[in-house]
């Protein structure tokens, strides 16, 4: 069993940067990790996911450049470094992590935080 945790959302202008946190809470290096955001009115949407050891990191073509996922397993937290911000990044954002490792999949990750909220104003 694993519990997320997510920290680092706010209110930032486009062309900021922020970076979020997820703080894991069981056995979370033997998971792969990831990111899904989701904004009023739209689908969930994939973001970045990271496999157990680091190694492997995949993006969307939306984020990719802008965004870095990175991970401690020595801290059991996962991160996602956001720059070069824009108004469409808005979004509510969700930590995951599961066993298998198809990264776009939602249904891969058996464990979702509560999610924390990123506002890009322009």
């Amino acid at each position: 069993q694993v519990q997320l945790v997510e920290s680092g959302g706010g209110l930032v202008q486009a062309g900021g940067s922020l970076r979020l946190s997820c703080v894991a809470s069981g056995r979370f290096s033997s998971y792969h990790a990831g990111w899904f955001r989701q904004a009023p009115g739209k689908e969930r949407e994939f973001v970045a996911a990271i496999n157990w050891s680091g190694r492997s990191t995949f993006y969307s073509d939306s984020v990719k450049g802008r965004f870095t996922i990175a991970r401690d397993n020595a801290k059991n937290t996962a991160y996602l470094e956001m720059n070069s911000l824009k108004p469409e990044d808005t979004a509510a954002y969700y930590c995951v992590a599961g066993s298998v490792w198809v990264p776009r999949r939602p249904t891969a990750y058996a464990y979702w935080g509560q999610g924390t909220q990123v506002t890009v104003s322009s």
